[in-house]
């Protein structure tokens, strides 16, 4: 059984994790940049270690500082959370290299999925269906247009590397590819390092429906059903829901079958999740494998009842599948948010800032994985996810229902959120149908966003309580401990903190 356990991540999906190892008696660790010294993880962990400035090339995305800090805090595994380095093929082999249980799949499997032509053309050797398109990246765009008009316009161009929504660019005729690939191989290599493009079939209105996969070490994988995850904006999610609208028992078991295939295909062991297009006639199609845990994955522990995270650490540890296909049973209806720090009203851009208000919705049905709270600052230099609001009803209907309510419960000032844009889309009649597409926000959203204007006298007492907060903590505020002292240990809560700055392989500062 794993001992201690080194998160190298940050935010929600940290507290997350801690959570999960208090539940199974496992020591914790979280690693922080200097911009987040007084995150949540930071005090709820068993010892935090500082791990480099606040940009993420300099701290996060470190992998001999990660590995380090994992070997002098004594830790035996290492979870990646998502993002950052969580479908990095070279930090697992490192983990591995060190000693260190990694809480995920195997490098090859990582590497293997994160190539997408490698990807499409091992689904397409194991029979898992794939939108038509390349086998290799384009060298030739003289090449690809006969191919492209036999499959029909428009196409999609995508990295190889990608992820996202970078590197994509939607191709509506022959004379648009020489342009659009040049600034989707450009938009590439600068977010991956790797300009390499290819293309497939554009899929008009897909649903993007993706299924959870679990695989052990002992060969056995079953899947957990579907997570709908259509309403996107800039190809990035933003409200998730299970079962989907649109889900037959004949179509889950095929698409069930399909992500174990697909899971087999690479050798996946963890937990891990495959997605698929499925076009107006239902008719489904290999996207991508996420070789993680995803942000959205709270649907499916609420529908299941299962927790993921323990999951996944009882797989790293070696352990058998506690239950096979037939065993799971979902019940009622899940639906999550993630609310972001961004400016619905502004192109979604992100608005970091201090949260001088946070007041938290609660009640029947409602769950918040959240990595903050009042008071605390949301960084410039990482994603702004706040938190992930999930719900859940015995109805879609109830779900909803239950949703508006905690999303008007849910009172955030300092930053721009998210959550009127979540209440916008939960009380459109085309959602509340189920008659939803990828392109739902594209070609909904910008009409009506009058209904995002604020209160702002409904805030005001809030914002008041909080300034007087404010006032009355400052006054009262002793100084901070030193940071210039190697190895100093203080209590928060009576938890152990641990100051050791990590400044490089075997280094300390």
């Amino acid at each position: 059984m794993i001992k201690k356990l080194l998160i190298a991540n940050r935010g929600e999906i940290s507290v997350r994790i801690i959570r999960a190892c208090r539940d199974l008696g496992i020591k914790t660790v979280a690693i922080y940049s200097e911009a987040d010294r007084r995150a949540l993880p930071v005090l709820m962990a068993d010892e935090a270690v500082l791990i480099g400035p606040p940009p993420a090339a300099e701290s996060y995305l470190c992998i001999d500082k990660i590995v380090d800090a994992a070997l002098q805090t004594g830790a035996d595994a290492v979870h990646p959370g998502y993002g950052f380095l969580a479908e990095n093929a070279e930090f697992a082999a490192a983990c591995l290299g060190a000693g260190l249980n990694f809480v995920g799949p195997p490098a090859r499997a990582i590497g293997s999925m994160g190539d997408k032509i490698a990807a499409r053309q091992m689904m397409e050797d194991s029979g898992v269906p794939v939108i038509p398109g390349s086998r290799e990246p384009i060298t030739d765009v003289a090449e690809i247009i006969p191919l492209a008009k036999k499959a029909g316009f428009p196409i999609l161009l995508k990295a190889v590397a990608g992820g996202g929504g970078k590197g994509m660019r939607v191709v509506h005729c022959a004379d648009e590819i020489q342009t659009a690939l040049e600034g989707a191989s450009s938009e590439a290599k600068s977010a991956f390092g790797d300009g390499r493009v290819f293309w497939e079939k554009y899929l008009e209105h897909p649903r993007h429906i993706e299924i959870q996969i679990l695989a052990d070490k002992h060969g056995n994988i079953i899947h957990l059903n579907e997570r709908e995850c259509s309403i996107q904006r800039r190809h990035q999610k933003v409200i998730e829901e299970s079962p989907s609208p649109i889900m037959t028992a004949d179509l889950r078991r095929q698409m069930g079958e399909a992500a174990i295939a697909a899971a087999r295909a690479c050798g996946y062991i963890n937990a891990g999740t495959v997605e698929f297009l499925v076009d107006t006639e239902r008719k489904f199609y290999f996207l991508e494998m996420n070789t993680r845990l995803q942000v959205e994955h709270p649907v499916t522990e609420l529908v299941t009842g299962l927790d993921l995270v323990k999951a996944q650490l009882l797989v790293a540890a070696g352990e058998e599948l506690p239950y096979q296909q037939d065993q799971i049973t979902p019940h009622g209806h899940a639906i999550e948010f993630r609310i972001y720090a961004e400016d619905p009203k502004n192109n979604f851009l992100p608005s970091p800032g201090t949260l001088s208000v946070y007041r938290e919705p609660h009640g029947p049905g409602i769950r918040l994985d959240a990595g903050t709270y009042e008071g605390a600052e949301v960084p410039i230099y990482y994603d702004p996810l706040i938190a992930e609001l999930a719900v859940w009803g015995e109805t879609r209907e109830e779900a909803i229902n239950r949703a508006i309510r905690a999303l008007e419960e849910y009172k955030i000032a300092g930053v721009a959120t998210t959550i009127k844009f979540h209440c916008w889309a939960l009380k459109h009649p085309l959602f509340r149908s189920g008659d939803i597409s990828t392109h739902f926000v594209d070609e909904h959203f910008e009409s009506i966003t009058g209904c995002l204007d604020i209160d702002e006298n409904a805030l005001r007492p809030l914002a008041l309580a909080a300034a007087i907060y404010e006032y009355r903590r400052a006054k009262k505020k002793t100084a901070a401990p030193p940071t210039g002292r190697r190895n100093l240990n203080w209590k928060v809560n009576g938890r152990r903190l641990s100051l050791r700055s990590i400044s490089g392989p075997g280094g300390r500062s």
